[in-house]
């Protein structure tokens, strides 16, 4: 058997000035694809990526597209350079998610970005609505975690939003109670927490709003049958059968912790032997680190690593 290989994609969070632009300036397939995100988002969305500034980049609103271009960009080379062009299995975090599924073939380009433009305005406004925030925590299990959460809640809005690999969980909710989760986590074992530079509770009850207009915009795109790609959920760490599933999932996601963990556990388990980290940053690649170190792994941000694939 061929080594099964899964292409894995980044979520909000990783992106960085300058990413994409050496694909850009090099590879004509990156430069068609950006060119026509910046048709398809109704700005320059390349320039920013490029140029910044910095706190634009980083807004919810430009960030999801911006990180979407960029992986699907790199993508289009990687398919166009190497043999690499079917992997197994698709996988993305959060935002990535969108990204794996254009990439198995489920979605056209304009309406997988035309989603992520949507998804990033909606969240922003459920954000905007809502005094919401986001902890980072280090060195918790599941069930510690969830005991932390249980203690600072207080009757605010307070769950974990990421299991993103062992001795990582995101939590979201209230700032109060996001505060309280920075205060207490020594306590129960933690060895550190951080408040995250995000404008909401993403992956919260608090993110119902944005996921009602989401779901709305996905009733009116079109979403095929998986087929000969698979793609992993988010939201179960199950393989999608079905474009009502894909629909579903996209929207819970919203609302729902993400198992990045499992995911890549069940991926592991199912025979994947080769993982591809295909956009801007590292991240993926790090928690890889953290939840199977013997796991191949090679990153694909710049045209330098490209070159190594």
């Amino acid at each position: 058997m061929d080594a099964k290989t899964a292409f894995i994609f980044p979520g909000q969070g990783a992106q960085v000035i300058g990413m994409g632009k050496d694909f850009y300036d090099a590879e004509p397939a990156a430069k068609q694809i950006f060119d026509w995100a910046n048709e398809i988002v109704g700005y320059d969305l390349a320039d920013i990526c490029f140029n910044g500034p910095e706190d634009k980049l980083n807004s919810t609103v430009i960030s999801q597209p911006a990180i979407f271009t960029v992986s699907a960009a790199i993508l289009e080379v990687l398919k166009e350079k190497t043999a690499l062009s079917q992997p197994a299995v698709t996988a993305g975090l959060s935002l990535g998610e969108y990204t794996a599924i254009y990439a198995a073939g489920v979605i056209s380009f304009e309406d997988a970005l035309g989603l992520v433009q949507l998804r990033g305005q909606a969240m922003q406004a459920a954000a905007d609505t809502s005094k919401g925030s986001m902890v980072s925590v280090i060195g918790l299990d599941a069930e510690q975690a969830e005991k932390l959460c249980d203690k600072a809640r207080e009757n605010q809005l307070l769950s974990c939003a990421n299991f993103n690999c062992p001795g990582q969980i995101v939590m979201t909710g209230e700032v109060e109670a996001c505060k309280r989760v920075v205060e207490l986590a020594e306590e129960f074992g933690a060895i550190k927490a951080i408040e995250l530079k995000v404008a909401g509770a993403f992956h919260s009850a608090m993110m119902a709003p944005a996921a009602e207009a989401l779901k709305k915009a996905i009733a009116q795109r079109k979403i095929i049958e998986p087929d000969e790609i698979k793609i992993i959920a988010n939201v179960d760490a199950e393989y999608y059968q079905s474009p009502e599933q894909v629909q579903a999932g996209l929207v819970k996601q919203l609302t729902n912790p993400v198992l990045w963990q499992k995911c890549v556990e069940k991926l592991l388990a199912d025979g994947v032997e080769q993982f591809y980290e295909i956009g801007p940053g590292k991240v993926l690649t790090g928690l890889m680190r953290r939840i199977n170190r013997k796991t191949a792994i090679a990153n694909v941000s710049s045209t330098t690593a490209m070159a190594k694939v």
